[in-house]
């Protein structure tokens, strides 16, 4: 059994969750038994003021503690600096090293740290293409797309009634309002049709009838209900550098569900909707047109969310990523065990 320990930022944190954690049942079954270590006091400071010198302190001995810690196991990864944007307990590090990157954080750094890190690792685990051509600068690179859990994200009864859902965290709704005359537009030519938003924050729509919009606080259970109960998704987002480095996974849950989806074509999402499921669209009135197709034709459309749930299955299924991730861990630790 090979033994690793995986650095990540605390126990909520997406990346944890879907990169790390949801792995770790059949890690064990490939013969790697990986130990998660989170940050306790959180990854980044707790705002401007006294606080921060106080909390560095004591966020830099807990961290440098975990890496001293973690010199006992084979293997480690690491899904980025581990205090806020500084390079600094990672250099206590004296086992192989693995690096996994689901975003381009690289952007929004000062002081290179995430950089520096990739340095010190033998690999960079990317979550998509674009990733990958920025990290192949420093260390050798392997794409590993975020996981989905084809037996939780799975097919559920759909509404009577049509809804759309758009499923994500409060710093994702700036995107779905640059949308919002599509919507509205869609919803003046279904009477019927509903919006349904499940995030940790209401949306606060300026076009959309109130009466209209259901906001559903966040958690893993009203997620996937109002997900499985959707006629269509929506994954709205800009073409920018940052955007680019997403890994697509709003879209990969719909379509687990058998949910088909209309996506702003950008990034991952362009392979994704290349693979079926998902139809494109960039400007208001593609929108409006995209998604009453899926609404008009609902037969069809489910045909075609079901061709999207194939694609996840094949491509993106934890148990088929788990493996993959598996093999690097033992292949940085030395070789195949």
């Amino acid at each position: 059994m090979l033994n690793g320990t995986a650095f990540t930022q605390g126990w909520n944190t997406p990346s944890a969750r879907f990169r790390v954690r949801q792995y770790l049942p059949y890690l064990a079954e490939q013969g790697v038994a990986l130990t998660e270590s989170w940050a306790r006091l959180g990854s980044y400071p707790p705002g401007p003021g006294w606080r921060r010198l106080p909390w560095l302190a004591q966020a830099l001995t807990e961290r440098a503690g975990a890496v001293l810690r973690g010199n006992a196991s084979e293997v480690v990864l690491f899904q980025r600096e581990m205090v806020s944007t500084l390079y600094s307990a990672e250099r206590l590090c004296r086992v192989p090293a693995v690096l996994d990157v689901d975003d381009a954080i690289w952007l929004t750094q000062r002081f290179g740290g995430i950089d520096r890190l990739a340095r010190q690792c033998r690999l960079v685990l990317c979550g998509n293409d674009y990733i990958a051509e920025h990290f192949a600068a420093f260390a050798n690179v392997e794409i590993l797309p975020t996981g989905v859990d084809t037996d939780f994200w799975r097919p559920g009864a759909r509404s009577e009634t049509p809804v759309m859902v758009w499923s994500g965290s409060a710093s994702g709704l700036p995107y779905l309002y640059e949308i919002e005359s599509a919507l509205r537009a869609a919803m003046n030519e279904r009477a019927d049709l509903r919006l349904r938003v499940c995030c940790n924050e209401a949306p606060r729509f300026s076009q959309l009838p109130a009466d209209r919009v259901d906001f559903l606080p966040w958690s893993p259970e009203s997620e996937l209900a109002a997900v499985q109960s959707a006629w269509l998704g929506l994954m709205p987002m800009p073409d920018t550098p940052w955007t680019r480095g997403k890994c697509s996974f709003k879209m990969l849950t719909y379509l687990a569900c058998g949910v088909p989806c209309v996506a702003s074509p950008f990034g991952m999402n362009q392979q994704m909707i290349a693979g079926g499921g998902a139809l494109g669209a960039t400007t208001e009135d593609k929108w409006r047109e995209q998604i009453l197709t899926l609404l008009n034709e609902p037969v069809g459309a489910q045909a075609f969310g079901m061709d999207g749930r194939r694609q996840v299955e094949q491509h993106y299924a934890t148990r088929r990523l788990a493996d993959k991730l598996a093999q690097a861990l033992k292949s940085v630790a030395g070789g195949a065990r």
